[in-house]
């Protein structure tokens, strides 16, 4: 399974691919993230930027996921499936891989809140809750793209389509009655905006809840992508 993931990536950068998100990652950066916090609430702000960082990042790893899973061309999908020893070993070798390419770009990205959160003075429990919770939202963002793979929606349009739509859903569903169905992104700029001493509090609840999400939409996704081998 490690392999065939590692196989996945390297074929995935060979690509060139991987330039795409790595570009988007890098300009918003720059444009953004560069223009550090300042004033008195800098502290707050410092924070409340890991939640951005992770709102941001979440259609960005949902994509990502989507393009690294379809890279491979079908005959050769085909191919690892047969040379592979149980049936799930490529489904969850592409879980694997767009996941890790995934949380490169996130420590790529986050390193510039984290010097600016130390900077500021922020504290360390604080950026570190920040910097964790990027790695579940990276797994639900991994899902959720990996659901739109061609796999699964053959045509590219209705593909991209369905991940926009996707992304959409989310971000509504969380927005209403609804919200325990949906990732907690408006809790999670909410908390992260209330200051440190809020989003450390409610961080565990935040974790768990993205837990339950993704463990349900990963046994969905696993049991489907089997029947369809």
């Amino acid at each position: 399974m490690i392999a065939l993931a590692r196989f996945q990536v390297e074929g995935y950068v060979r690509s060139l691919r991987v330039l795409h998100p790595v570009i988007v990652v890098a300009l918003v950066m720059v444009l953004v993230l560069f223009q550090g916090p300042g004033g008195p609430e800098r502290v707050k702000l410092s924070v409340g930027t890991f939640g951005d960082v992770a709102a941001f990042m979440f259609p960005i790893w949902a994509w990502t996921a989507r393009a690294l899973l379809d890279t491979q061309p079908d005959e050769q999908r085909a191919l690892s499936a047969t040379a592979a020893r149980h049936r799930w070993t490529p489904t969850w070798a592409g879980l694997i891989a767009a996941y890790a390419v995934n949380l490169f770009l996130g420590v790529i990205v986050l390193a510039i809140p984290v010097f600016q959160g130390l900077e500021a003075g922020a504290p360390g429990r604080a950026i570190l809750a920040g910097c964790t919770l990027s790695v579940p939202v990276a797994l639900a963002g991994t899902l959720l793209g990996a659901w739109t793979s061609r796999a699964f929606i053959p045509d590219p349009g209705v593909s991209l389509l369905a991940l926009l739509g996707g992304v959409t859903a989310v971000l509504l569903l969380g927005l209403g009655r609804l919200s325990f169905l949906s990732v907690p992104m408006i809790e999670w700029l909410r908390v992260a905006h209330d200051g440190p001493g809020r989003f450390v509090a409610d961080f565990p609840g935040l974790v768990l809840h993205l837990a339950l999400w993704s463990a349900v939409v990963c046994a969905a996704y696993v049991f489907v992508a089997r029947l369809r081998h």
